[in-house]
Protein backbone atom coordinates (compact mmCIF):
# COMPACT_ATOMS: atom_id res chain seq x y z
CA UNK A 1 0.00 0.00 0.00
CA UNK A 2 1.36 3.41 -0.94
CA UNK A 3 1.15 5.85 1.95
CA UNK A 4 3.05 8.80 0.58
CA UNK A 5 4.25 10.11 -2.78
CA UNK A 6 7.82 8.93 -3.08
CA UNK A 7 10.61 11.28 -4.15
CA UNK A 8 13.34 8.62 -4.29
CA UNK A 9 13.61 5.26 -6.03
CA UNK A 10 11.60 2.34 -4.59
CA UNK A 11 13.65 0.28 -2.18
CA UNK A 12 16.07 3.16 -1.67
CA UNK A 13 15.73 3.15 2.12
CA UNK A 14 14.07 1.07 4.84
CA UNK A 15 12.81 2.03 8.27
CA UNK A 16 13.63 -0.40 11.10
CA UNK A 17 11.60 0.25 14.26
CA UNK A 18 12.45 -1.43 17.56
CA UNK A 19 9.51 -1.42 19.95
CA UNK A 20 9.88 -0.90 23.68
CA UNK A 21 8.89 1.32 26.57
CA UNK A 22 11.02 4.34 27.53
CA UNK A 23 13.04 4.70 30.69
CA UNK A 24 15.41 2.64 32.79
CA UNK A 25 12.51 0.91 34.55
CA UNK A 26 11.63 -1.00 31.38
CA UNK A 27 15.04 -1.25 29.70
CA UNK A 28 15.65 -4.92 30.57
CA UNK A 29 12.07 -6.20 30.29
CA UNK A 30 10.81 -8.71 27.74
CA UNK A 31 8.63 -6.04 26.13
CA UNK A 32 11.80 -4.13 25.17
CA UNK A 33 13.29 -6.91 23.06
CA UNK A 34 12.74 -4.85 19.91
CA UNK A 35 14.58 -1.86 21.34
CA UNK A 36 17.44 -4.19 22.33
CA UNK A 37 17.76 -5.27 18.69
CA UNK A 38 18.08 -1.63 17.62
CA UNK A 39 20.93 -1.24 20.12
CA UNK A 40 22.59 -4.37 18.68
CA UNK A 41 22.30 -3.02 15.12
CA UNK A 42 23.68 0.33 16.22
CA UNK A 43 26.66 -1.47 17.71
CA UNK A 44 27.45 -2.84 14.26
CA UNK A 45 27.82 0.70 12.89
CA UNK A 46 29.45 3.95 13.98
CA UNK A 47 26.06 5.67 14.26
CA UNK A 48 24.40 7.06 17.37
CA UNK A 49 20.73 7.74 18.01
CA UNK A 50 19.59 11.35 17.77
CA UNK A 51 16.27 13.08 18.32
CA UNK A 52 14.00 13.53 15.32
CA UNK A 53 11.02 15.85 14.90
CA UNK A 54 8.75 12.76 14.70
CA UNK A 55 9.56 12.13 18.36
CA UNK A 56 11.60 9.00 17.61
CA UNK A 57 15.27 8.53 18.31
CA UNK A 58 16.87 7.66 14.98
CA UNK A 59 20.14 6.85 13.25
CA UNK A 60 20.73 6.74 9.49
CA UNK A 61 22.94 3.75 8.73
CA UNK A 62 24.06 1.32 6.04
CA UNK A 63 23.20 -2.32 6.82
CA UNK A 64 23.04 -5.35 4.58
CA UNK A 65 24.35 -3.17 1.79
CA UNK A 66 21.28 -0.93 2.01
CA UNK A 67 20.41 2.42 3.54
CA UNK A 68 18.25 2.18 6.61
CA UNK A 69 16.86 4.33 9.39
CA UNK A 70 17.02 2.70 12.80
CA UNK A 71 14.34 4.09 15.11
CA UNK A 72 13.10 3.79 18.67
CA UNK A 73 9.85 5.56 19.54
CA UNK A 74 10.06 7.56 22.77
CA UNK A 75 6.42 7.07 23.77
CA UNK A 76 5.01 4.09 25.61
CA UNK A 77 4.50 1.17 23.29
CA UNK A 78 0.72 1.47 22.98
CA UNK A 79 1.19 5.03 21.62
CA UNK A 80 4.14 4.34 19.31
CA UNK A 81 2.18 4.30 16.05
CA UNK A 82 1.89 8.06 15.75
CA UNK A 83 5.65 8.55 15.89
CA UNK A 84 6.24 5.74 13.41
CA UNK A 85 3.71 7.28 11.00
CA UNK A 86 5.33 10.71 11.26
CA UNK A 87 8.78 9.26 10.67
CA UNK A 88 7.57 7.32 7.63
CA UNK A 89 6.00 10.51 6.28
CA UNK A 90 9.23 12.42 6.79
CA UNK A 91 11.19 9.89 4.72
CA UNK A 92 8.28 9.34 2.28
CA UNK A 93 8.27 5.60 2.88
CA UNK A 94 5.58 3.03 2.17
CA UNK A 95 4.41 0.45 4.70
CA UNK A 96 6.35 -2.14 2.69
CA UNK A 97 9.54 -0.23 3.55
CA UNK A 98 8.95 -0.63 7.31
CA UNK A 99 10.36 -3.42 9.48
CA UNK A 100 9.06 -3.59 13.06
CA UNK A 101 11.06 -5.63 15.59
CA UNK A 102 9.06 -6.70 18.64
CA UNK A 103 8.65 -9.21 21.46
CA UNK A 104 6.36 -12.16 20.80
CA UNK A 105 4.74 -14.24 23.55
CA UNK A 106 3.39 -16.75 21.02
CA UNK A 107 6.94 -17.94 20.30
CA UNK A 108 9.20 -19.84 22.71
CA UNK A 109 12.02 -17.82 24.24
CA UNK A 110 14.83 -17.35 21.75
CA UNK A 111 12.90 -18.24 18.60
CA UNK A 112 13.09 -15.65 15.81
CA UNK A 113 10.50 -15.46 13.06
CA UNK A 114 9.91 -13.03 10.20
CA UNK A 115 6.34 -12.21 9.24
CA UNK A 116 4.96 -10.03 6.46
CA UNK A 117 1.58 -8.47 7.16
CA UNK A 118 -1.14 -10.48 8.88
CA UNK A 119 -2.60 -10.27 12.37
CA UNK A 120 -1.12 -8.59 15.41
CA UNK A 121 -1.98 -11.20 18.09
CA UNK A 122 -3.02 -8.58 20.63
CA UNK A 123 0.34 -6.77 20.65
CA UNK A 124 -0.36 -3.17 21.69
CA UNK A 125 2.62 -1.72 19.85
CA UNK A 126 1.68 -3.40 16.59
CA UNK A 127 -1.93 -2.37 17.09
CA UNK A 128 -0.92 1.28 17.43
CA UNK A 129 1.22 1.12 14.30
CA UNK A 130 -1.54 -0.59 12.33
CA UNK A 131 -4.07 2.02 13.43
CA UNK A 132 -1.87 4.95 12.44
CA UNK A 133 -0.63 3.50 9.14
CA UNK A 134 -4.10 2.12 8.31
CA UNK A 135 -2.50 -1.03 6.92
CA UNK A 136 -1.02 -4.33 8.09
CA UNK A 137 1.41 -4.41 5.18
CA UNK A 138 4.63 -3.94 7.12
CA UNK A 139 7.24 -6.57 7.97
CA UNK A 140 7.76 -7.85 11.51
CA UNK A 141 10.76 -9.52 13.13
CA UNK A 142 9.26 -11.45 16.04
CA UNK A 143 11.52 -12.14 19.03
CA UNK A 144 10.18 -15.01 21.12
CA UNK A 145 9.87 -14.29 24.84
CA UNK A 146 7.70 -17.30 25.74
CA UNK A 147 4.08 -17.63 26.75
CA UNK A 148 3.37 -16.96 30.43
CA UNK A 149 1.36 -19.23 32.68
CA UNK A 150 -0.44 -16.24 34.15
CA UNK A 151 -1.13 -12.67 33.08
CA UNK A 152 0.52 -11.71 29.79
CA UNK A 153 1.04 -8.06 30.77
CA UNK A 154 2.98 -9.00 33.88
CA UNK A 155 5.09 -11.39 31.83
CA UNK A 156 6.16 -8.94 29.14
CA UNK A 157 6.76 -6.15 31.65
CA UNK A 158 8.92 -8.47 33.72
CA UNK A 159 12.63 -9.05 33.24
CA UNK A 160 14.11 -12.16 31.69
CA UNK A 161 15.00 -15.02 34.02
CA UNK A 162 18.60 -15.59 35.05
CA UNK A 163 18.97 -18.48 32.61
CA UNK A 164 17.40 -16.44 29.82
CA UNK A 165 19.70 -13.49 30.47
CA UNK A 166 22.68 -15.71 29.74
CA UNK A 167 21.22 -16.58 26.34
CA UNK A 168 19.78 -13.14 25.58
CA UNK A 169 22.83 -11.62 23.80
CA UNK A 170 22.74 -14.48 21.28
CA UNK A 171 18.97 -14.14 20.82
CA UNK A 172 19.21 -10.40 20.19
CA UNK A 173 22.14 -10.92 17.80
CA UNK A 174 20.15 -13.49 15.80
CA UNK A 175 17.19 -11.11 15.58
CA UNK A 176 19.56 -8.41 14.33
CA UNK A 177 20.98 -10.88 11.78
CA UNK A 178 17.45 -11.61 10.54
CA UNK A 179 16.77 -7.89 10.19
CA UNK A 180 19.97 -7.37 8.21
CA UNK A 181 19.06 -10.32 6.00
CA UNK A 182 15.73 -8.67 5.12
CA UNK A 183 17.61 -5.56 4.04
CA UNK A 184 20.16 -7.57 2.08
CA UNK A 185 18.04 -10.23 0.39
CA UNK A 186 14.41 -9.11 0.70
CA UNK A 187 11.57 -10.26 2.91
CA UNK A 188 10.69 -13.53 1.16
CA UNK A 189 14.20 -14.94 1.05
CA UNK A 190 14.98 -13.80 4.60
CA UNK A 191 11.71 -15.32 5.80
CA UNK A 192 12.43 -18.66 4.13
CA UNK A 193 15.92 -18.83 5.59
CA UNK A 194 15.09 -17.63 9.10
CA UNK A 195 11.77 -19.39 9.62
CA UNK A 196 13.01 -22.70 8.20
CA UNK A 197 16.04 -22.60 10.46
CA UNK A 198 13.76 -21.92 13.44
Amino acid sequence: MRLFRRTSDPGDRSLVVGLGNPGERYARTRHNAGAMVIDELLGRTDARLKSHKSGCLIAEVALGGKRAVLARPTTYMNESGRQVRELARWYKLDASDIIVVHDEIDLPFGEIRIKSGGGIAGHNGLSSILNHLSTKDFTRVRVGVGRPRGEGVEHVLGEFSGAQRKELPDVIARAADATERILEAGVERAMNETNTRA
